[in-house]
């Protein structure tokens, strides 16, 4: 392998910018993700048959359809569905963060609801005895404790959400993969390997250092409790 084209740059400014693409979309889809699934898992756990009910159902749908294939439906379908045109500004950064914050979603909405579920009811009662309401409660004494508990799982989704990213190649996003795999195919085949390669280092280096963190987390969260 010739790992000499590398050091052109033009190359090395398109994998780095596909690379910022790549994270700009994970980070945006990680506060999407926990800021719509949060809702969704305060609606799972209500008495409210109609709020549970609702909340399940998108947790089951989304849980049960191939992530590509609502990578398609959102970028092809909903611009003809809703009448508009794709370079307005449904782009592929806004199709794909939109896209994944809403499937993420699901996930993140099982993650928090367990993580609720983790805190002793006597933390809830607590709260209520000091004249907190439900939602004060919640908001002031459940949910802080719920997300240091989950924070773990939270990084591990993170992880599967940055390496899921790569797929939106398929909608010609200028992703990290997708600008590797433009790149290869402007200075031949025979560099395919290495673009692939360099892709795959970048993508193990990281979701390697964030599971250790992961680990260390775990650790720190068993000695506070």
């Amino acid at each position: 392998m010739d790992f000499s084209v590398l050091t052109h740059p033009d190359v090395v400014a398109s994998l780095i910018a596909g690379f910022k693409f790549t994270v700009t979309v994970t980070i945006l889809s990680i506060i999407g993700g926990i800021l719509l699934g949060t809702p969704i898992a305060m609606m799972r756990l209500s008495y409210n048959k109609i709020a549970s009910g609702f909340a399940k159902f998108y947790v089951d749908f989304f849980r049960g359809v191939p992530l590509i294939q609502v990578i398609f439906i959102f970028y092809f379908l909903l611009p003809k569905f809703f009448d508009f045109q794709y370079h307005t500004y449904w782009g592929p950064l806004f199709s794909s963060v939109v896209t994944f914050a809403i499937f993420e979603a699901a996930f993140f909405s099982e993650i928090v609801r367990s993580g609720i579920q983790s805190v002793s009811k006597g933390q809830v009662n607590a709260g209520y005895a000091l004249g907190f309401n439900y939602r004060q409660t919640m908001s002031y004494v459940v949910l802080p404790q719920a997300f240091r508990n989950m924070l773990p799982v939270i990084l591990t989704q993170s992880i599967v959400l940055f390496q899921d990213v790569s797929l939106v190649y398929v909608i010609s996003a200028p992703d990290f993969l997708g600008n590797a795999n433009t790149l290869a195919n402007t200075y031949g085949s025979e560099t395919k390997a290495v673009f692939y390669l360099v892709v795959a280092v970048v993508y193990f280096v990281i979701s390697f250092a964030l599971s250790r963190l992961v680990k260390r987390l775990h650790q720190k969260i068993a000695i506070i409790r």
